[in-house]
């Protein structure tokens, strides 16, 4: 599933809140394995690289994203 969550946030160029929720969840309960993770470190990138928008309205988390 985060992969499918990934894959849409890349291809939108959008980070959704409620993807980003589902995303922090299931890190949280220790759910992904070595090609999510792969996944999540292209999502991260591509955020602080400025490629992809996140929802989420908190600056200071903004600035500092980081899933894994």
């Amino acid at each position: 599933m985060l992969q499918v969550l990934v894959e849409s946030a890349l291809e939108n160029r959008c980070l959704s809140v409620e993807s980003e929720g589902l995303i922090r969840q299931m890190l949280a309960i220790g759910r992904c394995n070595p090609k999510e993770a792969e996944a999540l470190k292209e999502l991260q990138a591509a955020i602080r690289a400025g490629a992809i928008n996140r929802e989420a309205q908190d600056q200071a988390a903004s600035d500092q994203f980081v899933l894994i």
